[in-house]
């Protein structure tokens, strides 16, 4: 729609310049009728519509159509008739100006002003060669140079204004293009997050789940009691797992890379405590510091650094564990301290390596 809109607007100019061009000619000129000046012919008609018809292509071949439209124009000079203003050559310099922007090298550029600029010199000439004297008709002539002027630098703002806009839609475009890349790349890494925060909390839960079966195994015929509480604690713990996981899981089905709710704060970590001590470890705890939500990051890795430290406790420990939790502005301060049957080994899994780095990647320690 926009392009045939352009054409006709395009059929619509090279008619007006062409109609003023006829009735120039057919008035013998602006002024008083000269009886010496030829009237319109088939000569002049032909001359009229070559120097005004071709605009209707200045979008194909702009540099084409202002040669045509001058050359044209000249030669009605040069035959005698009056044309005492050019109307297709002052459009199609307009638009010669206006598609220099489209020229990639600087010396195309260069020819079409040169082009423009060449032409009221050789109206002169024209004007020269048929006997006209050059003094008399130099005003006229500057007028038509202040014309051709006056297009080119009208043209060429346009040209500046077209591609100051087109510079800020491009601008535009590449804001749109990067805030979408922003936006699936923190998608990306929500979701690479949510995937780790899968594997570490299915991780735990397989952990405690062995220990208590292990123990519940051990018991079963010396401490029946003991062995239904460790039973009921797998239970337990394979309960809050699977809830877990859904909760994991959808947050990775959304589309846009939902985001995994964070644990509130010390109270979640309290509670994590209390859940390892229902599980058979013998825990003794301080959590000091406000009961204000943390933020989410923060949140998340002291909550997976304190599960990994007590997993390991339970694990590879002697079934007790000391654990002192500071939070304040500052950030947060966890120690768990427990005893070992054996000196313990970085080489057995990524736990600690684990821990390492989600404390390094908030600016903190282990």
């Amino acid at each position: 729609m926009q392009r045939r809109d352009a054409y006709l607007l395009d059929g619509a100019v090279a008619g007006g310049a062409l109609a003023l061009t006829l009735v120039i000619l057919g008035t013998r000129g602006m002024g008083a009728p000269d009886p010496t000046i030829p009237g319109l012919n088939a000569l002049g008609a032909a001359l009229g519509v070559a120097s005004a018809a071709p605009l209707f292509l200045h979008r194909r071949a702009p540099g084409w159509v202002f040669g045509t439209t001058a050359a044209a124009s000249l030669a009605l000079l040069l035959a005698g008739f009056p044309l005492d203003v050019p109307p297709g050559v002052l459009v199609a310099g307009y638009w010669l100006a206006e598609a220099t922007g489209r020229y990639r090298h600087p010396a195309a550029r260069r020819a079409a002003w040169c082009a423009v600029a060449a032409f009221v010199p050789l109206a002169v000439g024209m004007l020269a060669a048929r006997g006209e004297r050059v003094w008399p008709i130099l005003p006229e002539m500057s007028v038509w140079g202040l014309m051709v002027a006056s297009v080119w630098i009208a043209g060429d703002r346009s040209r500046l204004r077209q591609e100051r806009m087109a510079a800020l839609e491009a601008q535009a475009r590449q804001a749109t293009r990067d805030a979408e890349r922003d936006r699936r790349l923190a998608a990306s890494q929500e979701r690479t997050r949510i995937a780790r925060e899968l594997h570490d909390s299915a991780g735990h839960a397989i952990n405690v789940i062995l220990v208590q079966a292990g123990a519940a195994r051990l018991l079963h015929e010396r401490d029946p009691e003991r062995s239904r509480r460790a039973l009921a604690t797998i239970e337990e713990v394979a309960r809050g797992t699977i809830t877990e996981i859904d909760q994991l899981v959808r947050a990775l089905r959304e589309d846009e890379g939902g985001t995994l709710p964070a644990p509130a704060g010390p109270a979640a970590l309290a509670e994590l405590i209390d859940r390892y001590r229902a599980a058979g470890l013998r825990v003794t705890s301080r959590v000091d510091g406000p009961a204000t939500p943390l933020a989410s990051g923060v949140a998340w890795a002291a909550y997976r650094i304190l599960q990994e430290a007590l997993t390991n406790a339970a694990r590879h420990g002697t079934g007790s564990a000391d654990v002192a939790v500071g939070s304040g502005p500052a950030g947060v301060e966890i120690t768990v301290t427990n005893p070992t049957t054996a000196p313990p080994s970085a080489a057995r899994g990524h736990g600690i390596v684990g821990m390492r780095e989600r404390a390094s990647l908030l600016g903190g320690a282990l």
